[in-house]
């Protein structure tokens, strides 16, 4: 797949997503795309080779969250190469995105990723999720094939704030995991989400703090 190729497939699935022409996040989508083809090789941030299938269920499977997601301060938690942290830090360069990693490898590809396209605001972060604690909660923490739903609020429990929102992205059915949810945490939707060029089942699923006050959104 051609550098022109996969510009042109972005421009496709941004507009299958609804989401409004923005030659810049392209440009720097395909960056990202071709560094981490460059990076896979030399270290195992994921197991796909192929670059078009790269493309599809990493890069259009991130983008698909960002329609339904609403956030100003976001934290990616399990980041590896970014997956969906980095992809929705070039759409909203004007929001501050913490990644989250512990492995040494992959948040040096962070690093190299932010420098590269000139994420000034992105801050890489390596550090167990237990262990972070930042200056200030965010109001959006979100995952992507990073642990089981309970695990994941219960490792995050202390970085979300009040009015905040946990976002979970599911590849598959989680409905033993919302049935075992924390007693802290309730579910505000589970919305289906459609991948670009891909048929399996994708969702993200919405949730709050229980003391939260916040009005629940659409």
């Amino acid at each position: 797949m051609t550098e022109a190729q996969a510009q042109k497939a972005l421009q496709a699935a941004f507009s299958e997503l609804g989401m409004a022409e923005n030659h810049q996040a392209w440009s720097k989508l395909v960056r990202y795309w071709q560094l981490l083809q460059k990076w896979n090789q030399a270290i195992n941030l994921t197991a796909i080779r192929d670059p078009e299938t790269m493309l599809i269920k990493h890069v259009f499977d991130s983008l698909s969250v960002a329609p339904v997601m609403r956030w100003h301060r976001l934290l990616d938690v399990g980041s590896g190469a970014g997956l969906p942290g980095l992809v929705l830090a070039i759409l909203s360069p004007q929001k501050p995105v913490t990644l989250l990693d512990s492995n040494s490898k992959k948040t040096r590809f962070l690093m190299q990723a932010k420098h590269s396209l000139q994420l000034d605001n992105v801050e890489v972060v390596q550090e167990r999720v237990e262990s972070h604690r930042p200056h200030e909660r965010y109001d959006a923490v979100v995952s992507r094939a990073f642990a089981s739903l309970p695990d994941f609020l219960n490792l995050t429990r202390h970085l979300l704030a009040d009015d905040g929102f946990w976002w979970a992205m599911k590849a598959q059915q989680a409905q033993a995991e919302l049935d075992d949810l924390p007693g802290f945490a309730r579910l505000v939707q589970h919305h289906r989400l459609k991948v670009p060029q891909l048929e399996a089942q994708r969702s993200v699923i919405q949730l709050a703090p229980i003391h939260s006050n916040t009005k629940e959104q659409a």
